[in-house]
This record gives structure tokens, C-alpha cells and sequence, in this order.
């Protein structure tokens, strides 16, 4: 009896002794190759991001969490990969699946943020999967993150990928330009560009900064509607959205009806046809509107695939196309047809790219003439450049001015 007792004290004894040694073991790694590390893994996962590979940046980001379960950047990055992934899914089920796992993730980066610097990685990865997601007040949601980002004290050196507390004006301002709220954001990206002289920011933030000026600029002493907000950003306009902003933002309609005294006329006017391609386009009336006055370069178009007349509504607008529908737009309001014909004759162009010979001629001068629209620097008017948002907003506020329409 004694020695089975002496035997059972002994191995519950071995059993702890056992215990308390594997308690204090480190656990074996599972990654062991010098660059086979959570931050190497996690710094090429956000570098394919910046190269739209989001399923080899997810395969990243889950090698960095293999080498170290804990690793809060890492699930950072995931949490943006599944917010893009949730954004590209059309299925509301399939989208509310991916936004989940986001936010999962979103929760593992902060609960597994060991410093400030983790924290940072955090709370700027959650100012972008609100922003790519645009749940209920997400811009609150991403000026939560923003402020708080500010706040932490950050050793730069050690944000192997954002490299700089700056990046979180950067990404804000991504935000407020989304928002449509185009004076913040391009403070905030003046703030990048003030922050210091070299930036990993500092060039993404100066092309958006310069493209906010732009709306900002051409948005100034004019009310633009949520149609021109949403083609303000755009950095090609279509022929559907010139519809759009000739019928939402200049009027055009009750402009050129003025024009006619007698209303039967007026009830005489509609469209000649619908074209096919319109059918279920969201402009769909806009454009019938530009077809019902005929506005010219807004016309439709024979298609020899389907022999048919076709608006082609997402097709993009160039400059030279654009300046004919301003050139018609001015002569249908001024009721001047010599617009049509005031500069026949040129033996010159004064752009070295738009010979005096060729059809949209005209158009050029009479738009460049009263500044609907400008030259480059160098001279040239790059007519078959297409037209962004912000320059053909522009074009109707100098247009407003000009015809005295408010």
C-alpha cells in the first residue's frame, strides 16, 4: 500500500514537474526562414493592394497571421482586402457575408495591437473599410478612426508601411472626397503635402489635390446638385452624363422653351425615336430631352453591328465633342446663327493641334473665345483628350455667367 502511494506521489509529482517546463517553453515557430516573418508578409500584402491584387495580397496577410496568430496588422489588411471584396459583390448576401469577415477583422487588428504603431495600422485600415463600404454614417465612423490615429504617439520609423502619421490625412481625405465634401478633402491633402518635404504620401496626395482644386474651383459661386457632385469626380464624362448636367444643371429645357413664344410649338418638339440603348439607361430623359431640341454632338449615332441609331450613352465625351454641344447650346440661346460660320476662313490655327480645316474648328474658337474652355500651357487644346468632370463643370458655371442664367 505504502509503495503504491510512494508511486502515485511520485508521477504526480513527474506530471507537474512536466507541466510547470511546458508552461515556460517558448512555443516552437512555425516560420523560420529569415523573410518568412509576420511584418515581410504583411508589408508585400499591403504593397499588392497598391496593385489591386487583393486575393495575393489576402494570401499574404494569412501567412503573416500562419508565422504569428496574433498579428494585428496583418488582420488589418484583411479587413481592407474583404471590405473591396464586399464592395465588388452585387448579391446583397454574398455582400454581407465579406462585410462581416471585414469587420471581424477589423476587431482581431485592434484586440491584437501590441503599440502605438499597431494601433495606428488599425484605426487607418478602419478609415478605409468604412469608406469602401459606406455603411449607415460611415463618415462618422472614419473621422472616429481619423482622430484617433492623430492622437497616438507614433515612432515613424516603425510604420513599415505607411511610413508616416500623414497618411491618415491622406486616407481622410480619400474619405471627404467620396463624401462629395471637396473643400475638406483637399485641405486634408494640403496637409499631406505640408507634413515634410519626402512622403510615401506625398505624390498620391498632390494628383488629388490637384483634382480636388480643380471641382473646388470649378464649383465656386454656382449650386451644383447631386448629379453634378457625382460627375464632378469623374475623370472621364460620358455622353449620358453631359445630358445629365445640360438638363439638371443648366436648365435646358425651360431654357430653350423661353426661347419659343408660341406654345404649341413648344408641344410639337419631342423626339424622333428612343434609342435601344437608352431603354434602361438612368439618363434616359435627360437624353431625350437633348434629342427632342436637337442639341447637335449629342445626337445619336448609326452602329453598323446592329444597323441601328444608337445614343451610346456610355461612351466617353472628348473636347472637341464637348465644344460642339457648347457652340450649338450658344447658338440656340443667343439665337446667333452666325456662331456657326464666325470663323470660316482662318488660314491659321492658334492651336498647333487643331488645324483651322477641320470640322470642329469652329467650335474650339467659339468655346476658347469666351472661355467655356481652355488650352493647355503649351498651346494645344487636345481635342481628342476626353473630357473629366470637374472641366465640364467648369464649362456650364462660365456658361451660367456668361448668358446671365441663375
Amino acid at each position: 500500500m505504502f509503495f503504491k502511494n510512494r508511486s502515485t506521489r511520485i508521477l504526480i509529482l513527474f506530471a507537474g514537474f512536466l507541466a510547470m517546463v511546458s508552461g515556460c517553453a517558448k512555443p516552437v515557430p512555425r516560420c523560420t526562414a529569415p523573410e518568412d516573418n509576420p511584418v515581410h508578409h504583411y508589408l508585400r500584402g499591403m504593397e499588392l493592394l497598391e496593385q489591386d491584387r487583393i486575393d495575393d495580397a489576402r494570401a499574404k496577410f494569412e501567412r503573416a497571421i500562419y508565422c504569428e496568430e496574433r498579428f494585428g496588422p496583418a488582420h488589418a489588411g484583411i479587413a481592407i482586402v474583404d471590405a473591396l471584396r464586399a464592395q465588388a459583390k452585387k448579391e446583397p448576401g454574398y455582400r454581407q457575408v465579406d462585410t462581416e469577415k471585414a469587420f471581424e477583422h477589423l476587431k482581431h487588428a485592434y484586440k491584437y495591437s501590441k503599440t502605438d504603431e499597431h494601433e495606428f495600422i488599425y484605426n487607418v485600415a478602419g478609415m478605409r473599410v468604412y469608406t469602401i463600404l459606406k455603411t449607415d454614417d460611415w463618415l462618422d465612423d472614419v473621422r472616429s478612426h481619423y482622430k484617433k490615429a492623430k492622437r497616438l504617439d507614433v515612432d515613424e520609423r516603425k510604420l513599415v508601411y505607411y511610413q508616416g502619421v500623414e497618411a491618415a490625412d491622406y486616407f481622410m481625405g480619400i474619405a471627404y472626397l467620396e463624401a462629395r465634401e471637396f473643400q475638406k478633402a483637399r485641405d486634408r491633402f494640403s496637409d499631406v503635402l505640408s507634413a515634410k518635404r519626402e512622403s510615401k504620401w506625398h505624390e498620391p496626395a498632390d494628383r488629388m489635390w490637384k483634382k480636388v482644386d480643380k471641382i473646388v474651383r470649378a464649383m465656386a459661386g454656382i449650386t451644383v446638385g447631386d448629379v453634378g457632385k457625382e460627375i464632378a469626380v469623374k475623370d472621364e464624362v460620358t455622353r449620358g452624363d453631359i445630358a445629365a448636367l445640360l438638363a439638371d444643371e443648366l436648365k435646358i429645357d425651360k431654357l430653350f422653351a423661353g426661347r419659343i413664344p408660341i406654345k404649341s410649338e413648344i408641344k410639337k418638339l419631342k423626339p424622333e425615336f428612343v434609342p435601344a440603348d437608352i431603354m434602361n439607361h438612368p439618363f434616359k430623359e435627360e437624353i431625350l430631352l437633348m434629342m427632342k431640341w436637337g442639341v447637335r454632338g449629342l445626337e445619336p449615332q448609326y452602329d453598323e453591328t446592329t444597323k441601328a441609331y444608337l445614343f451610346r450613352p456610355d461612351k466617353g465625351t472628348t473636347r472637341k465633342e464637348f465644344a460642339l454641344v457648347l457652340e450649338d447650346v450658344l447658338i440656340k440661346l443667343t439665337g446667333d446663327e452666325g456662331l456657326a460660320t464666325a470663323f470660316f476662313g482662318h488660314s491659321k490655327s492658334p492651336f498647333p493641334d487643331v488645324p483651322p480645316t477641320v470640322a470642329w474648328y469652329n467650335a474650339i474658337m467659339n468655346v476658347t473665345t469666351r472661355n467655356l474652355m481652355e488650352a493647355d500651357l503649351s498651346g494645344e487644346f487636345r481635342p481628342d483628350d476626353l473630357v473629366d468632370g470637374a472641366e465640364a463643370i467648369l464649362a456650364i458655371r462660365v456658361l451660367k455667367q456668361r448668358m446671365n442664367i441663375y
